[in-house]
């Protein structure tokens, strides 16, 4: 791929960007940092060719193109934070986003018109004193609120992990402060923790994004659609 070609893909990026997924937080990565590109934007760029018609490709793949800008780099893991970090819709085999058949260790671009499922774009952590977040985990015995596992400790579902406990939402569409916090392992604080709404005994009570029914199986999804189509009696969604 010439220079060229990174800037024409770059350029049709921007556009969809600016056009759907700038209203939706999705972070913009700029072409260059002075006159090298960034690596968010080659990945971008690279996952981006013949759009719409994408195609998976391998994590080895990806990297052998950054190394024609950047030589010593060995583990590119641009996909991954550009997905879920910074919601463009990339979706993993390793991740669980596996319902499109990509395999492990294998990236797609699903599209640039939505933002990655779950992703809100919200400041992660606002209004939160040490001791606050102390008192919290004391509360809870220093234990994940979802799974049980104890800070310090082998985490209960992977044993060769040991448990660090992270701030997580109750709500995700709300700002992570004081009074919307519990505290969870890592583990379960995982990218899809925006798809629900916990109580303070770290179970799901209600859905937080609607796009976790793409997730669903197709007769599930039927039986969504049933109960909605039942209860707003066939209006449709703009109505």
């Amino acid at each position: 791929m010439n220079n060229n070609q990174i800037e024409e893909i770059y350029s049709l990026i921007f556009k969809y960007f600016n056009k759907y997924l700038k209203s939706q937080n999705v972070k913009m990565p700029n072409l260059k940092s002075g006159d090298s590109y960034t690596k968010d934007a080659l990945t971008l760029v690279y996952l981006a060719q013949n759009y719409p018609n994408t195609k998976a490709v391998t994590k080895s793949e990806l990297t052998r193109f950054i190394q024609q800008f950047y030589p010593d780099v060995n583990d590119v893991q641009q996909a991954r934070h550009l997905g879920a970090q910074k919601g463009w819709y990339i979706l993993s085999g390793t991740r669980n986003d596996n319902f499109t058949n990509i395999k492990p260790g294998e990236y797609k671009l699903i599209t640039l018109e939505s933002s990655y499922p779950g992703f809100t774009g919200q400041k992660r952590i606002e209004n939160i004193s040490g001791d606050y977040w102390e008192d919290l985990k004391r509360a809870y015995n220093y234990r994940c609120a979802t799974c049980g596992s104890k800070e310090g400790e082998a985490n209960y579902n992977w044993p060769e992990t040991i448990t660090k406990l992270q701030k997580g939402h109750m709500d995700p569409n709300k700002p992570l402060e004081e009074g919307n916090i519990i505290p969870q392992c890592e583990k379960c604080n995982r990218a899809d923790r925006n798809y629900w709404i916990y109580d303070s005994k770290g179970r799901v009570i209600k859905i937080a994004n609607a796009k976790v029914i793409d997730n669903c199986s197709i007769e599930i999804q039927k039986q969504i659609y049933a109960r909605l189509y039942k209860k707003f009696k066939g209006e449709k969604p703009t109505e």
